[in-house]
């Protein structure tokens, strides 16, 4: 997007498409809060930066640009599986975005893999039963963007919830402060930061 008045076009497409506002964050890899924001065209009223929306689509397009960005966290995993001292069985991704990223992890590393479905407006969300389960298992999340931290939130609590224990987070991008969430470490091959007002 190259302003933030096509942001808001291409977020009230979305909307008027029928999406709810958590997916459309998902979409525009902006916080709903963002979303939120933008539709109630607040911006034209301000003039400070409120998100960094972060487009990964170049990476995204092709299989083996994947597999080198998921090389790169499979390398992450081990190296904090090693300073740690932890073990871990299965990789999650976290649909739609951390599905591709989470599965390349998965063969390059061998492990098992978890499919997670945030509920868009219940507490809850799923996993899919064509993949592994979380029952006693050391986990992995992988997602694309974490954002304001709540949907990996969510995933750390329902694979706690569902017996298993999540060991590490991994995305390609944080938006978030800090390096844990819930008490997990989480590492981000690239980290957003304001700087300023803008």
């Amino acid at each position: 997007m190259k302003s933030i008045e096509e942001l808001y076009q291409r977020a009230l497409d979305l909307k008027n498409k029928g999406l709810a506002d958590k997916d459309i964050s998902t979409e525009l890899h902006i916080s709903v809060n963002t979303v939120s924001w933008l539709l109630s065209r607040e911006f034209l009223k301000e003039s400070k930066v409120k998100d960094v929306r972060v487009g990964w689509r170049s990476v995204g397009v092709y299989g083996s640009r994947i597999s080198s960005i998921s090389e790169i966290m499979a390398d992450i995993i081990e190296e904090e599986a090693r300073k740690g001292e932890f073990q871990f069985d299965s990789i999650l991704g976290i649909t739609i975005n951390g599905i591709p990223y989470a599965t390349m992890v998965s063969y390059l590393l061998d492990r098992e893999i978890i499919v997670y479905r945030p509920h868009p407006s219940r507490k809850e969300g799923f996993f899919s039963s064509n993949f592994a389960s979380v029952n006693g298992k050391n986990v992995v999340i992988i997602d694309d963007v974490a954002s304001t931290g709540e949907t990996i939130k969510r995933t750390i609590t329902d694979v706690q919830n569902a017996g298993g224990k999540v060991v590490l987070v991994v995305v390609l991008v944080s938006k978030l402060q800090g390096d844990d969430i819930l008490g997990v470490r989480i590492r981000a091959l690239f980290r957003t930061h304001l700087v300023g007002d803008l």
